[in-house]
C-alpha cells in the first residue's frame, strides 16, 4: 500500500507540514552535504553540520571532529567550517588570528584555504541539488519507461463507452489515413497528436497479431483526467485522476480540446461539469483560475485553467530507456526547470506577469502536501523540482547566498585580494536583508494573492 495516498483520508495541517518538512529536509541535507564533502575533500575542516536551526534535538561528534546535529526548526541547515563565525560563513576574526600561527591549521579553515578550494566548496551545494534532481528524473524515467515505437496500446483506460475499437497490443500506424510519426521524434509526434481531427470515432490503421487492419475506435484524446494540479480549481472541486468529464454546462463532449475551449472561452465563469467516475456520474462546479504559462517560443501567456492534465484513451506500452538516455532526460528536465524559472522571474521583474507566481513557504507547503497525496512518485518528483529551484536560488549573486560568495571569489581572482572585512560585513548584512525581504514578500503572496 502507498502510504502517501492515505494523506487525503487523514487530511489536515499536520500532514501538509510533515510533507513540507520531509521535502525540505531532503533537499537541505543534500545541499549541505555537498558543501561538507567537497570541503572535506578540499582540506577544509567542518566544525558543525546542522540540519535545521535553533535548539539542538540530537547531536553526535564524529572521529574527524565534526559535530552532526538536528535542530528544532527544520527550515534550512548549515555547515560551519573552521574559521567561520556563523552559518553564513562570516569570518571569525579571533579564530583566524589564532590559526595564523600554524600554517597547517590555517589551511584547514574556510578563510585560509586556497581560492579554488573555497570556490569548489561553496559551489558544491547547488551542484549537489542539481545532481539530485537529475538522478531522480532519470530514475523516474527508467521506472515509468518511454513510449514504445510505434505507438502501442498498453492498457485501456476506463471510459464511459462500450465499443473501444482498440485492443491491448495494437500498434498504431495511422489515424484517419495519416501516418503517425515515430515517438522518438518528439516534435513531429506532438504536432501530429495536436492535429488529430475532432471526431467521436476515428479510423485507426493498426497492426494486430502481425496483420494490418483498419478499426473504428474511440477518440484518441478524450476528456480524461490523468493528473490534478496542486492548489488548482480542479483539486478544490474534488476532481480525481481517472475521472472523465462527459459534459460542460450541459453540452456533451468527447475530446479534451472541447473541455479546454470551454474553459478558455468562459473567461473565468463558473463551469458545471458532468463527471464519470467508476461507472457513476456526478455533478461538479468549479471556477477556472488565471495562470501565466510559458510559451514554447519564449515568454508567457495568461490563460484560464482548471488544473488538470489529459492523456490518450489508453496507456501507451513502454520500454525501459538505457542508462545514458535516462540521465540525459534528467539533465534536460532540470534544464527546462532552470530555464522556466529564470524566464518567469524576468517576466515578473518587468511586470509582464503577476508577482503572485512567486510562492512562499505556505504555498510550497500546500503543494508538498498535495503532491504527497497523489502518491510517492509524484512527491519524489516534486522534491526533484524543488531541489532544482533551491540550487538555482542559491546561485543568485546575492551576498549571504552561495552565489554571493562566488562573486566575492571571482573578485579575489581578478584583483588578487579578497574584499575587505568591513566591506564583506556590509554586503552580507545587505544580502541578508534582501533575502528576508524576498521571504516576507513571498509569504505575503501566500496570504493575499487570489
Amino acid at each position: 500500500m502507498d502510504i502517501f495516498a492515505l494523506i487525503p483520508q487523514f487530511g489536515g495541517l499536520i500532514w501538509t507540514i510533515a510533507a513540507f518538512v520531509l521535502a525540505l529536509s531532503v533537499i537541505v541535507a543534500i545541499h549541505e552535504y555537498g558543501h561538507y564533502i567537497v570541503g572535506r575533500w578540499s582540506g577544509i575542516h567542518a566544525d558543525v553540520f546542522s540540519l535545521g536551526f535553533g535548539p539542538v534535538l540530537w547531536s553526535r561528534m564524529d572521529k574527524r571532529g565534526t559535530l552532526w546535529q538536528v535542530a528544532a526548526l527544520p527550515f534550512g541547515g548549515f555547515v560551519k567550517f573552521a574559521g567561520d563565525a556563523n552559518a553564513a560563513s562570516g569570518k571569525d576574526e579571533a579564530a583566524m588570528a589564532e590559526a595564523e600561527a600554524d600554517p597547517e591549521r590555517l589551511r584547514a579553515t574556510m578563510h585560509g584555504a586556497p581560492l579554488w578550494a573555497r570556490a569548489a566548496t561553496v559551489a558544491a551545494g547547488p551542484v549537489f541539488n542539481f545532481v539530485l534532481s537529475i538522478i531522480v528524473f532519470a530514475l523516474v524515467l527508467m521506472s515509468s519507461g518511454v513510449s514504445r515505437d510505434p505507438l502501442t496500446v498498453g492498457e485501456l483506460r476506463p471510459l464511459p463507452v462500450t465499443d473501444r475499437g482498440l485492443q491491448i497490443g495494437d500498434e498504431l500506424l495511422a489515424i484517419e489515413g495519416a501516418r503517425i510519426p515515430s515517438t522518438e521524434d518528439s516534435v513531429a509526434y506532438a504536432d501530429f497528436i495536436d492535429a488529430v481531427p475532432e471526431k467521436a470515432r476515428l479510423d485507426y490503421t493498426v497492426r494486430r497479431n502481425g496483420d494490418e487492419r483498419t478499426v473504428s475506435g474511440v477518440y484518441l484524446l478524450p476528456p480524461y483526467v490523468s493528473a490534478v494540479s496542486p492548489q488548482s480549481a480542479a483539486m478544490g472541486a474534488g476532481l480525481e485522476a481517472g475521472d472523465v468529464i462527459v459534459a460542460v454546462d450541459g453540452a456533451p463532449i468527447f475530446a479534451f480540446n472541447q473541455l479546454k475551449t470551454a474553459v478558455e472561452g468562459g473567461e473565468g465563469a463558473t463551469l458545471a461539469l458532468r463527471v464519470w467516475r467508476d461507472g457513476e456520474e456526478l455533478d461538479v462546479s468549479l471556477t477556472p483560475k488565471r495562470v501565466d504559462e510559458p510559451r514554447p517560443e519564449g515568454g508567457f501567456a495568461t490563460q484560464w485553467r482548471i488544473g488538470i492534465a489529459g492523456g490518450l484513451a489508453f496507456d501507451a506500452a513502454t520500454e525501459t530507456p538505457g542508462f545514458g538516455e535516462a540521465v540525459w532526460g534528467g539533465v534536460r528536465q532540470t534544464g527546462r526547470i532552470i530555464e522556466g524559472s529564470l524566464s518567469g522571474l524576468g517576466h515578473m521583474i518587468t511586470g509582464a506577469i503577476s508577482t503572485c507566481n512567486l510562492s512562499g513557504p505556505i504555498g510550497i507547503a500546500q503543494t508538498s502536501g498535495a503532491m504527497a497525496s497523489q502518491g510517492a512518485q509524484s512527491f519524489i518528483w516534486f522534491i526533484a523540482v524543488l531541489s532544482t529551484a533551491v540550487g538555482l536560488l542559491n546561485l543568485f549573486p546575492v551576498p549571504a547566498l552561495d552565489g554571493g560568495h562566488l562573486v566575492f571569489y571571482a573578485y579575489e581572482a581578478v584583483s588578487g585580494k579578497p574584499p575587505s572585512d568591513r566591506a564583506l560585513r556590509v554586503l552580507m548584512t545587505a544580502g541578508l536583508a534582501m533575502v528576508l525581504t524576498l521571504m516576507v514578500f513571498a509569504l505575503g503572496n501566500d496570504l493575499f494573492c487570489p
